[in-house]
């Protein structure tokens, strides 16, 4: 992804990275298939992830999101065809329903490798796909202040995603199990206060000599200033089985960062909001999605999640309308709270036909309104 767009120049460009787990048609388990499914993918928006049973799709940056989406949606057209070919399913969700631990592998570079001798189970049980979006910040210090500010307001953007009930083979009771999985790892949670990019790389210099991490791009902060790219990037989110609430994330997110880099321009400061509410509103959505309450961080109360959605979209509502997104978002946002997280919809299939049921609702969910 080359972001040339920058600040101030109509709307702020914008890319996704989208997670895909590879599954057996008949099985209905995940399968160490991307060298077969990437080897069917000339693109080169394609590349491998850490588990050889997933693929991650790279869109190019946009300045409309009308175009984003139609980008996405080649990206999965191309996807669903080379498994098509290969007997295989492709799914967008946070995680799948079974998964055979012992016949799974971890992809054979010098970096995963390391990895898994340093993290040993939880590299081989990162079964989990994630949505991801990068917003263009040229300036890192502006990414750093801006990424702190806006970290109140991605649980919400969480519960969105929320697809993610089931973990080898039990209903774990959240929306987002997936939420519970990274959270184990060290480097994960808000992005801490810094007064800028140099106490942040002094950060990610010490976890280095330090050997927890090997390289930048094992910080994994809920927003992050990208290791490789000039761009604030969005990782709480799950991967999404419908295409239209990726391009809505993405909506959101953009108008978001945009927002609060009008709030720091202007001095505004930023709501007090404790590390540790935080915490807590990630946790409460990684545990409702979209059918429970969600903590509002302004006040530290428990509302409806519609009701925190529709107060998130009236926040930033003009930098939507300057964006040309206020009329897609808001519609793709009631269509989500009517259509329900994804994690709803799968508990649903369950009761319907268990776990083959699940994958199927997903597999059908990834390949919908894609052209």
């Amino acid at each position: 992804m080359s972001l040339e767009l920058t600040q101030g120049i109509g709307p702020v460009a914008i890319g996704v990275e989208e997670e895909f787990h590879i599954v057996d048609l008949e099985s209905r388990r995940l399968v160490p298939q991307a060298d077969s499914l990437l080897s069917q993918l000339s693109c080169e928006q394609f590349v491998a992830e850490l588990q050889c049973s997933m693929v991650e799709a790279n869109s190019r940056p946009h300045a409309r999101l009308v175009d984003l989406a139609g980008d996405l949606a080649a990206l999965r057209r191309s996807a669903v065809a080379a498994a098509d070919g290969l007997g295989l399913g492709i799914v967008a969700a946070g995680t799948v329903p079974v998964a055979d631990l012992e016949s799974l592998k971890v992809t054979p570079n010098p970096r995963y490798q390391d990895m898994l001798d340093d993290y040993q189970m939880l590299v081989r049980e990162q079964l989990i796909c994630g949505t991801q979006v990068h917003v263009d910040i040229g300036d890192r210090d502006l990414a750093i202040i801006v990424g702190r500010r806006i970290a109140p307001w991605l649980p919400a953007l969480l519960a969105l995603s929320a697809s993610s009930p089931f973990w080898l083979g039990l209903d774990t009771g959240y929306a987002s199990y997936r939420t519970m999985l990274w959270s184990r790892w060290p480097t994960t949670g808000p992005l801490g206060a810094f007064t800028g990019a140099a106490e942040y790389g002094a950060m990610i210099e010490d976890l280095v000599r330090t050997g927890t991490i090997s390289d930048p791009g094992m910080i994994y902060h809920d927003v992050r200033p990208s290791a490789h790219l000039p761009t604030l990037e969005l990782r709480i989110t799950d991967a999404c089985p419908r295409l239209e609430d990726v391009v809505l994330l993405a909506g959101l997110f953009r108008a978001i960062v945009g927002g609060e880099i009008d709030a720091v321009t202007e001095g505004r400061p930023a709501p007090h909001v404790r590390t540790e509410v935080v915490r807590a509103a990630t946790w409460r959505a990684a545990r409702s999605g979209l059918e429970g309450e969600l903590v509002d961080p302004l006040d530290g109360t428990l509302v409806p999640a519609p009701q925190l959605l529709q107060g998130l979209l009236e926040r930033y509502r003009e930098r939507l309308e300057a964006a040309g997104d206020w009329d897609l978002v808001a519609e793709l946002a009631q269509a989500a709270l009517a259509h329900g997280s994804s994690a709803a919809r799968q508990r649903q299939a369950f009761a319907r036909g268990g776990p083959p049921d699940v994958v199927d609702t997903l597999i059908t969910e990834t390949r919908t309104n894609i052209g």
